[in-house]
């Protein structure tokens, strides 16, 4: 591949912003993952990972590209690799957020890797983000982005891996497109990949919508939450290994290890495929 050197310029760059953590992105969270009975008001913490539902890039739809992101080069450096999918975060929880705080957010382009992989050029972002609430860091995280090339049929698929067979808890999970629709509005998630069928299946090249990444690993933390109400998550991390699509029911586990300080955590396809590997770490 032709490596662009000038995409080095990009690390470093930084952006900021501030908002009112409003209590509307939660209860409609809790209502799309049929929570029912959880309300929650101003002074309330906010589950982890929710934070994703705030500080959303609102861009004009003149400013798109052809897959319903914002178009790069703006924060973001202007690679010129169409495909882009999360590939994984690494976070801490230092402090909680709380329903009605006024937080700001912090975003750092940390690193730029490109290589060539069994599908092509390849492409890797790292973005450290911080929200802090005053003084007081809340979050740490570290969110690794992929860009591929476009869709070619002629590359030979990857073996998945296979998803363990022993679990101490998890949950059967039904998707269905007003899952998706539902997460992609309180995100403001533009990807076509979650909605537009025909771009999908005959541009992509997936076999139905995809189900979002941060979604499943915010169901994963949300089973920790009601499994172990008494453990404190201080640390998560999740790679993304293969998609989820809306055509197929998938599962969540958990499995706490010997150590009593981590909860290894996977989503399980229902062909058997390891489709996110996590680990949570408690105390």
């Amino acid at each position: 591949m032709n490596v662009d050197p000038n995409v080095d310029q990009w690390i470093g760059k930084s952006e900021s912003s501030n908002e009112r953590i409003a209590a509307f992105p939660a209860n409609a969270m809790a209502a799309t993952l049929n929570q029912c009975g959880l309300i929650y008001k101003d002074g309330d913490p906010l589950p982890h990972l929710w934070h994703w539902l705030y500080f959303l890039q609102v861009f004009n739809l003149e400013d798109k590209g052809y897959d319903g992101h914002p178009k790069l080069g703006g924060f973001l450096p202007p690679l010129e690799l169409p495909r882009r999918m999360w590939a994984g975060s690494r976070l801490k929880f230092l402090a909680p957020m709380h329903i009605g705080a006024q937080l700001n957010k912090t975003s750092i382009i940390k690193a730029v890797t490109q290589k060539t992989g069994r599908s092509g050029a390849l492409a890797f972002v790292t973005v450290l983000h911080q929200v802090h609430d005053g003084e007081t860091l809340c979050i740490e995280e570290e969110h690794d982005i992929v860009y591929r090339e476009k869709n070619n049929a002629d590359v030979p698929e990857v073996l998945p891996f296979m998803a363990p067979s022993e679990w101490a808890f998890s949950k059967h999970i039904n998707p269905d497109p007003v899952l998706l629709f539902r997460y992609s509005a309180l995100t403001f998630n533009g990807h076509r990949i979650h909605y537009d069928q025909p771009f999908c299946t005959g541009t992509e090249g997936y076999q139905g919508l995809v189900v979002h990444g941060p979604l499943m690993a915010t169901m994963l933390l949300d089973l920790v939450r009601f499994e172990l109400p008494h453990a404190v998550v201080c640390a998560f991390e999740f790679r993304a290994l293969a998609p989820v699509f809306e055509t197929d029911e998938f599962s969540i586990h958990g499995q706490p290890n010997a150590d009593g300080k981590t909860i290894n955590l996977w989503v399980r396809r229902d062909d058997g495929t390891l489709a996110i590997q996590a680990q949570a770490t408690i105390k």
